[in-house]
């Protein structure tokens, strides 16, 4: 297994090693000695499974009280996922980074809490694995509009994204008083 450290402190590129013949592959999705070697400590608690198809954007969204570290792995598709640094006291406060994530590369990102998180579909459909170190609680989902142009994600989009209608009424981060953002 490969660990690539981001210019995100915490967030971590992890390349799981492929074992592939002519049956097929074989890869560890999750092995918690090496993600503990590499600073992944929080328990997982809940696993979760999201499909989407073409030119879908899903986020930034991220959790205040019950914030969420997230291991992320895509089984079917391409996409990009974007990351953004939401902790008020970060000297890395506002940025974002990204990566592709694909079923034929077999990357993962973790994405630890205090996070902004989304991604937008590369492909006609994506099937996304992501382990949560935090239960989901939808009275402490928050979100950060995905075209805010002060942080100015390069979504790599060729055309409109299909956004959900909360994702499309979310604040610009400079609306979003400081008590409201993770610490």
């Amino acid at each position: 297994m490969k660990i690539i450290k981001t210019k995100l402190p915490q967030v971590l590129i992890i390349e799981p090693q492929v074992h592939k013949d002519s049956r097929g592959f074989f890869m560890e999705m999750y092995r918690e000695d090496p993600y503990r070697e590499a600073g992944v400590t929080l328990p997982f608690v809940q696993d979760n499974v999201s499909a989407s198809g073409n030119q879908v954007l899903r986020g930034l969204h991220y959790q205040l009280k019950r914030p969420q570290g997230k291991l992320l792995s895509v089984l079917r598709g391409k996409m990009r996922d974007v990351i953004v640094d939401l902790r008020r006291n970060s000297p890395q406060f506002g940025e974002w980074m990204s990566v592709e994530l694909s079923a034929d590369n077999n990357r993962q990102v973790y994405i630890p809490p205090g996070m902004a998180h989304g991604y937008c579909t590369l492909s006609d459909e994506v099937l996304v694995h992501y382990k949560c170190t935090a239960y989901y609680d939808p009275q402490d989902e928050y979100a950060v509009l995905w075209s805010d142009p002060e942080i100015g994600v390069d979504w790599s989009l060729t055309g409109e994204p299909l956004v959900s209608a909360k994702d499309a009424a979310a604040p610009l981060l400079k609306d979003i008083p400081r008590e409201k953002l993770p610490q």
